[in-house]
Formats: C-alpha cells, structure tokens, sequence
C-alpha cells in the first residue's frame, strides 16, 4: 500500500474542489495515483448530482451583468439548498458567471443556460455537496441606459430607462425593489387582475346597503387606488413620498420602459421541517 502524504490530498483537493477526507479515501482506494483517484472523485461526484437534482433548492443569490455601455445586460437567479451555500465565496461567483454567460450568449431558454455552464456547474456541486442550478434569467437590450440595483444578495432589479442620470436609475431601481410595483403604468395591469379586484370591490361596498351609483362610485374610487399601489408610476417615491414616481421621472425628462425584479425562492415551495418533533421522536427511540 503506497503512502498517502498531506501533499498528495492537497493537490488532489486543489485538482477537484473536494473534501480532505474524501480525497484521502479516494487515494487510498487508488493506491497512491493521484490521476486514478481524481478519475474515482469525478465519477463519484457525478452520482452525487443524480441524487441531489431530485432536492429542493430554494435558497440562493441573485446576479446581474451589464455590459460597459450599459445598454445590454442580464439578471439571473441561481439557486442552492441552503442559506449557508448560497453566501459561499465559490457560489456567489458561479451565479455571477451564469449572468455573463447569459448575457454574452442569449440562451433560449433556462435549460440551455444551465447547459452553457453544466461544467462549472458539475465542479460547484462537488465542492459544496448541494443542488445547484440557474432557475431563471431575463436579458435585456435598450438604447436607453440599464440601472441596477441588488439587495443582499436576495432581491435583484434591473430597470430599463431613458433620460435621467445614474443616480436616477439607481434610485428608481432600489424603489422597486423596496415598493414592489407589478408593472409601469396601469395601462400593463392586466385586464383579469383588475376585473377581480373590481369584483372584491364590489362585494364590499354592496354589503354598505348604499344605493347602487353610490357603490359604483365607491369601486372606481377603489380601483383608482389599487391601480396607484400596484404600478411603479403611481406610487410614491421612497425617498420622497409627497412625490410620486411618475412626477420623478417627469422632472427629470425620462422615462422606464420596463424592470425586472427577481425575488429568491420566489414561488417555490420549501419543505418546512419541525426540528423539535425530530428532536423528541429521537429522544424516544
């Protein structure tokens, strides 16, 4: 049996990106050769990541790439099991590859994306040992200016915007991501979404046994509202809410064509485990 020295596992952990233990047990198993050893890792990881495709991954960062003229970039969202791995140095830098090579490559769809980066893909989950993987992306393309805004690494917003300065794209971005607007204007609220407020709305006021132009003057006002909440011109600004976005804007001479907001784990369902019920039945046994 050839010896196995503390040098031989770390050029074998530098080579893969594993485990001290596992790369011992890997030499071990190979007698010594280092290439025979790296072959086992590779293979072994490679059963690693048919077991974990099936876990959840809900937890995660957001990244964004935007070209040095500003005027083409990418947001992504990557995602991982857990919290701990989703602020690991080696994930947050494979998600900001993802954005570039989203970005530089436009992929059709999430699968040819995540196909773009399968191998760094491969080498991430090996190293950290969770399900990895691009859930989402959107690509951008103006002749206006891109603005940014991340928060942490868990809410991220890209704004579309003409006119204005940098500062202004900044401040609209963060105002996104703080006020959560469905869209622009109220001209892009979809027409199902109002008419089922209005239908809310009007069950309400009905039950206030006002007479009925009454009542539909109490909807409108209602809907009026609601259209103010929910679209991004229409609410007050964070920084200053005596003024709304659409008066900004206005002020500055300029004007959001579109955003993105990705939100982490957003729509996905996690597994909600009971610890203490774990611990307890533990305790019995």
């Amino acid at each position: 049996m050839a010896e196995i020295t503390a040098k031989m596992v770390a050029e074998l952990r530098e080579a893969t990106g594993l485990g001290m233990m596992d790369c011992k047990k890997a030499l071990v198993e190979a007698n010594g050769d280092l290439k025979a050893a790296e072959e086992l890792l590779r293979i072994k990881a490679g059963k690693k990541l048919e077991k974990m495709a099936g876990r959840t991954a809900a937890e995660g960062t957001v990244a964004v790439y935007i070209a040095a003229d500003g005027k083409s970039g990418a947001l992504v969202e990557v995602n991982c099991e857990t919290d701990f791995v989703g602020k690991d140095a080696g994930f947050v830098a494979f998600a900001k590859l993802v954005a570039e090579k989203a970005a530089s490559q436009k992929p059709a769809d999430v699968e040819a994306l995540n196909a773009l980066v399968e191998e760094e893909r491969k080498a991430i989950i090996a190293k950290l040992g969770e399900n990895i993987s691009a859930r989402r992306f959107q690509l951008f393309q103006t002749a206006g200016q891109l603005a940014h805004y991340l928060h942490g690494s868990k809410i991220g917003v890209v704004v579309d915007l003409e006119g204005g300065d940098e500062q202004l794209g900044k401040d609209i971005a963060m105002h996104i991501a703080a006020s959560k607007p469905v869209c622009v204007s109220k001209d892009d609220v979809p027409a199902e979404l109002i008419e089922n407020e209005r239908k809310i709305f009007s069950a309400q006021a009905a039950e206030s046994g006002k007479p009925a132009d009454i009542v539909a003057k109490m909807v409108e006002g209602r809907i009026s509202k609601y259209l103010a909440e929910v679209t991004l011109l229409g609410q007050p600004f964070v920084k200053n809410p005596d003024q709304t976005i659409e008066k900004l804007l206005a002020e500055k001479k300029a004007k959001v064509n579109a955003f993105t907001m990705f939100v982490v784990g957003e729509g996905i369902e996690k597994k909600v485990v009971d610890y203490a019920a774990e611990v307890a039945a533990a305790a019995k046994i």
